[in-house]
């Protein structure tokens, strides 16, 4: 059975960074579009980035100019490098296929922007 392990959320300051890892128990990547998610308390999980197997990129439009998608299809890793970070980007993130499917869902890793 794969899994996915998200990695790399914390607490970070407003207009900061951060780089979130989603690493496969075993390949995946190199035959899936690979996406990263997010979802704030009290709302619905949303799409934020995406990746094809041929590294051709997908982003939210609330996140374009600000966060970048890679994937490591050696490493099975897919990364997700976020820039100038907002409070109400406060969320769990996961990683996930595109379009999802339900058994890859993980346990996410929390970001926290905050003062």
């Amino acid at each position: 059975q794969v899994q996915l392990v998200e990695s790399g959320g914390g607490l970070v300051q407003p207009g900061g960074s951060l780089r979130l890892s989603c690493a496969a128990s075993r390949s995946i990547f190199s035959i899936y579009t690979m996406g990263w998610y997010r979802q704030a308390p009290g709302k619905q999980r949303e799409f934020v980035a995406s990746i094809t197997s041929s590294s051709n990129t997908n982003y939210a439009d609330s996140v374009k100019g600000r966060f970048t998608i890679s994937r490591d299809n050696a490493k099975n890793t897919v990364d997700l490098q976020m820039n100038s970070l907002k409070p109400e980007e406060t969320a769990v993130y996961y990683c996930n296929t595109r379009p999802v499917q339900t058994r890859f869902w993980g346990q996410g890793t929390q970001v926290t922007v905050s003062s």
